[in-house]
């Protein structure tokens, strides 16, 4: 059976590696920074490879067949040495790429570049913000001590905010529409801070401000490489088969 490593971290990611287990070798590789991850299904690997370099060993070392970018959308990093690695061990690579969002009547998104682009678009009058980024992404918003800040995240933010009014909440999605508007309404927010992180697990937030007419900062996609892509599970399932024959279809 023909091996493939798929990059992972999202629900789709643990979707696909499902889809693929039946006949492929599918390993997933999680970059460990989520203390508790769901069960995936298929055999796992945590933490980093060490670069471009470190995984393009890793790729030749274990002979895979297909490497997969079913990253985050703004693991630009990852996605960025993913691509690189893929050129130097000659191993093809596929990636997983979520559509976004995008704004509808009734939205009011304030668009930025950049998590401290967001903390600046807060402005310098105090407002009562919902952070709903990553937890290693949340310290940007030191820069604007002035506001109240609702910080959700899976695992606990540490070290905390230096800052002097912030709750914490710990969650792990998917967060429907109308739990998201009783959220924001009994923290009585007046802005979300959001990626454009697509698919609908975590759009509820999205819809719910709009329903309530809170403004929403959203921090722009980084540019990814330009790979081989699908934007859906099914669709890169297609591509896979395509590009890794698997053995027993070709009688071997």
């Amino acid at each position: 059976m023909k091996k493939i490593l798929i990059l992972g971290g999202t629900t789709e990611a643990r979707q696909l590696a499902g889809k693929l287990a039946e006949d492929f070798l599918v390993t997933l590789s999680l970059a460990g920074r989520t203390e508790s991850p769901v069960a995936q299904g298929v055999p796992v690997r945590s933490g980093g490879f060490g670069g471009a370099d470190g995984l393009a060993t890793y790729l030749r070392q274990t002979s895979i067949d297909l490497l997969i970018d079913a990253t985050h959308p703004y693991a630009a990093r990852i996605s960025a040495n993913a691509a690189m690695a893929a050129r130097k061990s000659g191993v093809p690579i596929l990636a997983l790429r979520r559509s976004g969002w995008e704004a509808v009547e009734g939205d009011r998104w304030l668009e930025v570049d950049s998590v401290a682009g967001a903390a600046r678009a807060l402005g310098d009058v105090p407002r009562r913000v919902f952070l709903a980024l990553g937890r290693q992404e949340v310290a940007a918003f030191e820069a604007a001590p002035q506001h109240h800040y609702l910080i959700r995240s899976v695992d606990p933010v540490e070290p905390k905010l230096v800052v002097p009014d912030a709750d914490y909440l710990l969650a792990r999605g998917p967060f429907g529409e109308t739990d998201e508007r009783v959220l924001l309404e009994k923290h009585r927010i007046d802005v979300v801070v959001s990626k454009n992180s697509g698919g609908a697990a975590t759009y509820g937030k999205i819809a719910a401000a709009r329903m309530l007419g809170i403004e929403v900062i959203m921090v722009r996609r980084p540019d990814l490489p330009d790979v081989p892509s699908a934007e859906t599970v099914e669709a890169l399932a297609a591509m896979v088969r395509h590009f890794v024959e698997p053995d027993a279809e070709r009688g071997v």
